[in-house]
């Protein structure tokens, strides 16, 4: 089991995982907490191969609470690639799908906000190998795509970039973690932030990680030396977010929330008074 979602909602910790079988077919299971930490698990999993854009499997689950409404994402892998897709729940276990979001395409690290923005729902997407953004009102028909984040030449996130978890808002901006691929192919996780009002605008983005590959589980497994994160949620004082370790284990990193502000704080300081667009570079 690993990439896993993980939603604080109701007092509880809900995860949604991804777990592979015998035959490397992926389904989705469930796990709550009291805590964050100590988790108890289903034992069937809540969504499993059915659709033929699924029959590989269903991987790398994503999400977020709208209007009283749960919201996963996910990957659908069959013989004719990656597709992104996305269901809807109101408790976390019982989930109807709503189908393929981006058709005709190979995209995957799609991932709501959790809020519409101005009326409009918004997701972002990868059409390789940067990070996309696109809007919908229904969110099945996405329009206005767009690229938001981009590779960088030279640096550890230089061959190819997906979303995390949902972005995190904050009156400051939404702060989003994303991971990047060098070209040696090892997963790191970094963070930008992104204009509360304007999400198409990227105030600040960390040159540096924020989590690599150091541990024996997170550089030796299925895939080696991969962070890979798919969702986070608000502890008492911080943010537990939670990562795939080289494709075999989940783990926890701790985002301190005093970091957290002084990012936000060097974002603002850095944006004003005009931010830095990197969509429109």
């Amino acid at each position: 089991m690993f990439n896993c979602a993980v939603i604080r909602s109701r007092g509880l910790y809900h995860m949604l995982y991804r777990a592979v079988d015998p035959s490397l077919i992926s389904s989705i299971g469930y796990a709550v907490s009291p805590d964050g930490i100590r988790w108890l698990r289903l034992d069937s999993p809540v969504l499993s191969p059915q659709e033929s854009f699924e029959e590989r499997g269903v991987e790398d689950p994503r999400v977020v609470e709208i209007e009283g409404t749960y919201y996963m994402t996910y990957t659908g892998y069959s013989r004719q690639g990656v597709r992104a897709a996305l269901a809807r729940s109101d408790n976390l276990i019982t989930w109807e799908r709503m189908g393929i979001v981006l058709p005709d395409e190979n995209n995957k690290d799609h991932v709501l906000f959790p809020a519409r923005i101005h009326g409009r729902y918004v997701m972002l997407h990868r059409r390789p190998p940067h990070i996309w953004i696109a809007f919908s009102h229904d969110l099945l028909h996405w329009e206005g795509h767009q690229i938001l984040l981009r590779t960088r030449p030279g640096k550890w996130d230089c061959w190819r970039i997906g979303a995390a978890g949902p972005p995190i808002y904050t009156e400051r901006g939404w702060v989003l973690i994303y991971h990047g691929v060098d070209d040696r192919r090892c997963y790191r996780l970094g963070i930008v932030v992104l204009d509360a009002d304007d999400p198409t605008r990227v105030l600040y983005q960390q040159d540096d990680p924020i989590l690599e590959p150091a541990e024996a589980w997170e550089l030796f497994g299925d895939v080696p030396n991969v962070v890979f994160s798919c969702g986070q949620a608000p502890a008492d004082s911080d943010y537990y977010v939670y990562y795939g370790a080289a494709d075999s284990v989940i783990g926890l990193a701790i985002m301190v929330r005093q970091e957290l502000e002084e990012l936000l704080a060097q974002a603002t300081y850095q944006s004003a008074p005009a931010a830095v667009s990197l969509a429109a570079s």
